[in-house]
């Protein structure tokens, strides 16, 4: 895989305001950072991290309309709420703009927000690096959260699905059913690991 990161690098520092190109670094740091964890390809973190809001700095009209003109499915939900589609666009750009033939690469970049099952390591690592990146401040546990997603990435996407659905419930947004699914999944996953290890222990 051969691609010019510094030239990717300044196509979206002109398409991307300024704070979210630095949000951008941000997620690519850690995303690779992550990868040296967790025994990802460190350049394919690296560019999913770099491309995962390649699609957020422009108009939610016009995130919809370019959704309409490419072709790609659009949900009631996300047309209710179109800053979803920038990790659908995104994607699409990836692969038609940036030349990303990668499909974990480009399920990275279409799933970063809303998650989903049984997602890839490069998948949660780019999910969970955008949630965590230094940039960021403001979510709850996050200290703790940094912490465990150098341990347990499954542990850690519950953790940010758990208090994503908490905080949509508690400010009356509507919620993803991909993200719904993911949290039922990551929730399973996770009690079926603590249930192993009390089998475990018992023996």
């Amino acid at each position: 895989m051969q691609y010019n990161i510094d030239k990717i690098k300044q196509r979206l520092r002109r398409k991307l305001d300024a704070d979210r190109y630095e949000h951008t670094i941000g997620v690519t740091y850690t995303a690779t950072a992550l990868a040296m964890r967790h025994n990802c390809d460190l350049k394919k973190a690296e560019l999913a991290g770099l491309l995962h809001d390649c699609a957020k700095c422009m108009s939610d009209d016009a995130k919809l309309s370019k959704c309409v003109k490419y072709h790609l499915s659009v949900t009631e939900t996300e047309r209710r709420n179109p800053y979803l589609l920038h990790s659908k666009l995104g994607a699409f750009l990836a692969m038609n703009k940036y030349h990303v033939d990668d499909k974990d690469i480009l399920n990275a970049v279409l799933y970063h927000t809303t998650g989903r099952p049984a997602m890839s390591v490069l998948e949660k690592i780019v999910f969970i690096a955008d949630y965590i990146e230094p940039g960021r401040s403001k979510a709850a546990r996050l200290s703790e959260i940094r912490h465990i997603a150098f341990i347990d990435l499954d542990l850690t996407m519950y953790m940010i699905l758990s208090d994503t659905m908490e905080y949509l419930k508690k400010k009356s947004g509507e919620i993803d059913t991909t993200t719904e699914k993911a949290l039922t999944y990551y929730t399973t996953l996770i009690k079926e690991k603590e249930d192993l290890l009390k089998k475990e222990s018992n023996v």
